[in-house]
């Protein structure tokens, strides 16, 4: 189980198909939704304004939400929020990606299937229309992202949302192992790369 606070009697929600790691913390107003992920060391901490994920969105390891007071902070349903990411106050839309260590503040709206790179800074205020690639300091529109990047982010999406499902049936503590075995299995997953793998075949 998490490590779940109520404050000023508000508890926080977890739909009980999410799985939400044992180190995560959540803190108040909090709503983890159906099918979600939340990584070890992702701190939601909803004591001023309410803070969403939609079903089937993830939140990986060390992400921070949080908001000013009166402020929802949401995730639409299949948002991807990469390590590290930090959510103020923002809003990001259906099938998004935010990603690593990646920043986005307060009225900031990223727009369906948008993806923003890792260490971007996205400023206060700024809308960001769909299916955009946005990156830099301060963020900026890229270009237009393809079909293909389009469907490379869903496919990772259910990678985790599949993680979530195999985190409630085999995560369990257990003792280190003293030397490795023979033979030694690896984690069994499919055939899923990384972006910059996926688009030489988008490329050929």
């Amino acid at each position: 189980m998490a490590r779940v606070y109520e404050i000023d009697g508000i508890v926080p929600v977890i739909d009980p198909s999410a799985f939400v790691h044992p180190d995560a913390i959540l803190i108040g107003d909090v709503i983890v939704g159906p099918d979600c992920y939340v990584g070890p060391a992702a701190c939601l901490r909803g004591d001023f304004g309410r803070l969403v994920l939609e079903r089937g969105a993830n939140l990986q390891d060390t992400c921070v939400m949080h908001g000013f007071p009166n402020t929802d902070t949401i995730v639409e349903e299949d948002g991807h929020i990469g390590h590290g990411a930090v959510l103020h106050g923002c809003h990001i839309g259906k099938n998004a990606m935010v990603g690593m260590n990646a920043v986005v503040m307060d009225k900031a709206v990223i727009g369906e299937s948008s993806i923003v790179a890792a260490m971007a800074f996205v400023k206060a205020g700024i809308i960001i229309p769909p299916r955009s690639l946005v990156a830099g300091l301060p963020a900026k529109i890229i270009r237009q992202l393809t079909d293909e990047e389009i469907s490379w982010k869903s496919e990772g999406t259910r990678t985790y949302q599949a993680l979530s499902i195999r985190c409630h049936q085999s995560m369990k503590p257990a003792e280190p192992l003293q030397q490795v075995e023979e033979n030694r299995a690896r984690i069994p997953m499919g055939a899923f790369e990384p972006l910059v793998n996926a688009r030489k075949k988008f490329d050929d």
